[in-house]
């Protein structure tokens, strides 16, 4: 660019996740010099793994679907395909104590009488609710997701107009909008629903088959990420943290470093949290970082139990009227049997968040006995906790119209992340999105300017 040091990197993307990966490589691929800058010591952002008493354990349990298209695509990029599990056919057992386990599968035909004959033995609901149910899926799939009047009320209060009972809300519609917008139906935007429902179950019927690594996530998005990245030409710089970005010089951007040090770019992409955009970019009007604060943030937390033998025949299980809610079979990642490492994924875990990690497990491991009955003669041989409690923002009533665009405020900055407005929730298919969308508005802004 005119006025610009021409040792200097064209784009600097702050950020090593998923989000900042995604818009690296693809701003890379476009013929752009790229320096990657992560404040961590490893790339992957929240979904990452850490070392821990001889065994390797995800932060969390991050799963895909079958329509994350992108996600795969970037895993495949990585060289890290064969590393994916993908169900080939949707099939989650849902259990509740005292009562036999009940099954979400999706048939043969297409979406969405695909999930008819699941939700027709559906025994957790009564036979009326369950004939309500189609009625209330097929409004859902009939509504405009770009009509933000739908981000005004609730997805509760549109099921309950639609014949749904409080009883389906819980033991249904909120088994899926919860895990995937992390935040429950009463709370959570029609819009946001509405366009995850109609993604995920209403449109495609292998959409909603379920996906997970094999191996620890920081093989996939640090180890291979950081291999790609270099075989791209981009330079990843780790521990390295960024203090400010200024995009009002002229044709330059100039990047504050902790250490004190500067660094001049054509262009940058800020690939970090929302809330911690603000202090990244001191120019930026303050009705823009207001905007930000107002997509709040919402907890998951993760607890990680080691058993001394099998304790489950499933692979995945979701689970209703417990502390637990979803549980996945992690025993082959960590080299045991089957059905003795196991990771019990809370979403929207406010409540837990404020709980000891003591009492918290004490109360999980016992819902894990009344839907597991192997589980009450096994002994626990290790179990922690992991929590975050900013992982998403908080899909609300109002919040996407606070999810911005790819383009920020601040002259030649551009914005990347799971929060900004995919047309996604905040998933890793989001973040890889984002990334894209980033690098394709800056060098659409950039045409005719070098």
């Amino acid at each position: 660019m005119r006025g610009r040091d021409a040792a200097a990197p064209d784009v600097v993307v702050v950020g090593g996740g998923l989000a900042g990966i995604s818009a690296a490589l693809s701003a890379a691929d476009a013929g752009a010099r790229v320096v990657l800058l992560e404040k961590r010591s490893r790339l992957g952002g929240a979904a990452a793994s850490v070392f821990r008493r001889g065994r390797w354990h995800d932060n969390g349990q991050h799963v895909f679907l079958r329509c994350c298209s992108a996600y795969r695509s970037l895993i495949a990029r990585l060289g890290g395909e064969q590393h994916l599990f993908l169900q080939e056919r949707l099939e989650v057992p849902v259990l509740r104590p005292g009562r036999p386990p009940q099954w979400i599968r999706r048939s043969s035909l297409p979406a969405p009488l695909h999930l008819a004959e699941a939700i027709a033995r559906y025994g957790h609901l009564c036979a009326v609710e369950r004939l309500r149910v189609g009625a209330a899926a097929w409004a859902l799939r009939g509504l405009d997701g770009d009509d933000c009047s739908l981000d005004q009320r609730t997805f509760a209060s549109w099921l309950h107009e639609h014949g749904q009972s409080d009883r389906a809300v819980d033991c249904l519609w909120d088994l899926i909008a919860l895990p995937t917008l992390n935040v429950r139906a009463p709370e959570a935007s029609l819009l946001a629903a509405a366009r995850t429902f109609r993604m995920g179950l209403l449109r495609d019927a292998t959409a909603a088959d379920i996906g997970w690594a094999t191996v620890p996530l920081s093989r996939l998005h640090n180890d291979l990420a950081r291999d790609a990245l270099a075989a791209a030409g981009v330079s990843a710089r780790l521990r390295c943290r960024v203090a400010a970005v200024d995009g009002t010089s002229g044709d330059a951007v100039r990047l504050l470093l902790d250490d004190g040090s500067r660094l001049e770019a054509g262009a940058a992409i800020v690939a970090v949290p929302h809330y911690a955009v603000p202090g990244l970019l001191p120019a930026a009007p303050p009705e823009f970082a207001d905007g930000l604060r107002r997509l709040g943030v919402s907890p998951i937390v993760n607890l990680h139990l080691h058993y001394d033998r099998s304790v489950t025949p499933f692979a995945v299980a979701a689970c209703l009227g417990t502390t637990a809610q979803w549980v996945f079979d992690r025993s082959a990642m960590v080299g045991s049997e089957p059905g003795r490492s196991l990771v019990v994924s809370l979403s929207a875990a406010d409540d837990c968040l404020r709980l000891a990690a003591a009492p918290l497990l004490d109360r999980v491991t016992r819902d894990l006995q009344r839907v597991f009955p192997a589980a009450r003669g096994a002994a626990l041989l290790e179990a922690h906790v992991t929590r975050a409690p900013r992982a998403t923002f908080r899909a609300a009533v109002g919040s996407d119209a606070h999810r911005a665009g790819s383009r920020s405020p601040v002259p030649g900055v551009f914005l990347a992340g799971a929060w900004t407005a995919t047309g996604w929730p905040a998933t890793m298919e989001g973040a890889v999105l984002s990334g894209r969308a980033a690098a394709q508005a800056l060098a659409e802004g950039q045409e005719g300017v070098c």
